[in-house]
């Protein structure tokens, strides 16, 4: 049975395709596999664009590892094939909340912490920054644990599936929160000359650059005390349904036949963007439905150096004849202790490029890469990217430690992949 990302670019056909239903499961999938000589691997909901899930041996699928295994003060330890949307109305029923996510919700918990799934955030850090415990097993078929202070624990939060297969992960949360959701269009050339205020002055900050314009959709969310005043069904619908993906994938869509419109089209677009504000539970404004298929190369670069990275983005676009039709994200997270987290030591922003799926451009992701890599960027493990361990080595200052640690748990390889070959090593 071959498996597909949701993007459609990366495929393999494994083996053998295994639903485990508890720890056990998958030790005896992994203990299989080494003694057959194959490899394994845990596939998420595959909103990877990175070959980080291929495996050509035993692909463990996670529908069966769902659900909260228990409750404690101030805890949440959750199956690791949990998709998060699942996991966000199971705390909400529960009067409880995450304190920051990203955007997409149909990804697994295991599959969003593996590969550094981050949001945006002043104060508080990606998914794998409110992890307080984890339960993997191991290359040699044996169930672990991992806590804070403990070096598995600081690699294996985002540890690309390469430590061992998660089974469990053990969340901090808090009691449910509103957000103050607001959406404002500024112009490019203002933001730029106002990064450190937008930054400084919003718990989250999330702004999308219209290429061929000077447009920006910029939304910031912050921390209210209520009453709740969520946008109206019909308004919900027409941002998040109609305008955001039925008339952004149809526009998408005709620039792709089109090519030479898509100025134009970028023009309309922001001349149609709008202000508007809400105060909703936390998870609805950190969230977002994501119906239009698309190609993405994200970068974490040191936040002093974003101004720099956004005006070498735009010249980029400018001096080259091509026509993007996606916006240019921007978020920013605080320092992740995380060995592997691209947020590592240093307060960090992120710029996110993206192309319709139909009109890959690997031209654009490399200029693109190429100034992120010129300012110290480190991609994101799940977006796609052309650097390998050599370079990787010099921007994580635990790369080696990481390695040494994969060395003693899994010296065979056993969840190894052409990926992780070329991002870590063989």
């Amino acid at each position: 049975m071959a498996f597909t990302n949701w993007a459609g670019n990366q495929t393999c056909s494994p083996a053998e395709v295994r639903t485990p239903a508890s720890a056990e499961d998958v030790a005896r999938a992994v203990r299989d596999a080494a003694a057959g000589g194959r490899r394994v691997r845990m596939a998420g909901t595959g909103h990877s664009f990175t070959g980080v899930a291929l495996t050509d041996g035993i692909l463990l699928r996670p529908e069966g590892l769902t659900g909260i295994r228990s409750w404690a003060d101030g805890e949440v330890t959750v199956l690791a094939g949990t998709p998060l949307k699942t996991l966000n109305a199971l705390l909400a029923g529960h009067g409880l909340a995450l304190a920051n996510m990203g955007d997409i919700t149909e990804q697994t918990v295991a599959g969003a912490i593996q590969t550094g799934t981050h949001g945006t955030g002043r104060d508080s850090g990606g998914l794998a920054d409110q992890v307080t415990g984890l339960e993997l097993v191991l290359a040699d078929g044996t169930l672990a644990t991992a806590s804070p202070g403990e070096d598995l624990f600081d690699a294996a939060r985002v540890g690309l599936g390469a430590l061992g297969v998660l089974t469990a992960v053990t969340f901090r949360v808090e009691p449910a929160f509103l957000l103050h959701h607001r959406r404002r269009r500024l112009p490019l050339s203002h933001i730029l000359g106002s990064l450190d205020s937008l930054t400084g002055g919003n718990e989250h900050l999330d702004f999308f650059w219209l290429p061929h314009t000077d447009a920006c959709l910029v939304k910031t969310g912050n921390r209210h005390p209520g009453p709740a005043a969520p946008p109206s069904a019909f308004r919900r619908w027409l941002d998040t349904v109609f305008l955001e993906n039925t008339v952004f994938g149809a526009a998408c869509a005709l620039g792709a036949r089109f090519p030479g419109l898509i100025p134009r089209i970028n023009a309309v677009s922001a001349a149609a963007l709008g202000d508007s504000e809400a105060v909703d539970a936390s998870y609805r404004i950190f969230t977002a439905q994501r119906d239009v298929r698309f190609l993405e190369t994200e970068y974490a670069i040191p936040r002093e150096r974003l101004g720099q990275a956004l005006r070498e983005t735009r010249d980029l676009i400018e001096r080259t004849d091509w026509k993007i039709s996606f916006p240019v994200e921007v978020r920013v997270t605080p320092p992740s202790d995380a060995w592997l987290s691209t947020a590592y030591g240093r307060p960090t922003a992120y710029v996110a490029c993206h192309v319709y799926h139909t009109t890959p451009n690997p031209a654009y992701f490399e200029g693109v890469e190429e100034i992120m890599t010129r300012l110290g960027g480190r991609p994101h493990w799940g977006k796609l990217h052309t650097k390998d361990a050599a370079y990787l080595s010099g921007v994580y200052p635990r790369f080696a430690d990481f390695l040494a640690l994969r060395d003693r748990l899994d010296p065979g390889r056993i969840f190894g992949n052409d990926y992780l070959d070329r991002v870590l090593g063989p």
